[in-house]
């Protein structure tokens, strides 16, 4: 990774880390972060039990036993996310009985961080059944890598003194060591399919990517005054109205 990048890295780095660590401490953005990560850890399980799927029909029994435990932490952490939204007395929009907006003429269609951190892939190329293990492999270690870190820092700004943000920062540590365990199996994933020079600059390359990806995601959010779409409403999923309180820590 060269001079330049390292520098935007750490500026990229450090306006994100700076928006998610607000965001998480005050009490309005807060439901509405948390269920952005809610919709995150959840909504990767499928696309990860199809990669476990196609990985062990293609007889990579390792990388399949990964995936698994991958998934169900994934699961495991959006249901931690979903027990502090119920604490709140929140839960995530259910967005299939929602209208979808109208969209307007060059307006991008997808997510200003994913659309610049998958640029010249299209999403024919990026579905479980047809990615390239390489950047699967990779560009979901930078992922989760840089979201250990960031997990990290929600969780220090929350009190201890109160039992409900107690909990909350005891559950995102929790998350926090899973997106580390992530980060080693992917890495260790490429190191068994290419030397250790080119991990190096695949690696370098997604890491690239991200900063690009960041700086695309800063730039949005200032765009619109530091404003999004609310994803959160008032109430507890039936599902949900008799979870133990301990799920948080689980």
């Amino acid at each position: 990774m060269n001079f330049l990048t390292q520098v935007l890295h750490l500026v990229g780095s450090g306006a994100a880390a700076f928006i998610t660590a607000r965001n998480m401490r005050d009490p309005l953005t807060r439901p509405n972060t948390l269920a952005s990560l809610q919709l995150a850890e959840s909504g990767s399980v499928p696309f990860l039990e199809t990669l476990r799927d196609r990985a062990a029909t293609e007889g990579d029994l390792w990388l399949a036993e990964k995936l698994t435990r991958h998934a169900n932490d994934e699961r495991r952490h959006g249901q931690i996310f979903a027990h502090a939204l119920k604490q709140l007395n929140k839960q995530v929009i259910d967005f299939k009985n929602t209208p979808k907006p109208v969209e307007k003429a060059g307006e991008p269609k997808r997510n200003p961080f994913f659309d610049a951190y998958f640029e010249g892939y299209t999403s024919t190329e990026l579905k479980p059944e047809a990615i390239d293990w390489i950047a699967f492999l990779a560009s979901t270690y930078i992922l989760e890598l840089d979201a250990s870190k960031d997990f990290v820092r929600m969780a220090n700004v929350l009190p201890e003194d109160e039992p409900v943000s107690a909990n909350l920062k005891k559950g995102i540590l929790s998350v926090a060591s899973d997106e580390t365990g992530h980060a080693a199996y992917l890495r260790e994933g490429l190191e068994r399919r290419l030397t250790a020079a080119e991990v190096d600059a695949v690696i370098d390359s997604w890491r690239t990517r991200k900063v690009n990806a960041m700086l695309a995601m800063v730039g949005n959010f200032i765009q619109k005054s530091g404003k999004s779409p609310s994803l959160v409403q008032d109430g507890v999923p039936t599902e949900m109205s008799e979870a133990p309180e301990a799920a948080l820590a689980a």
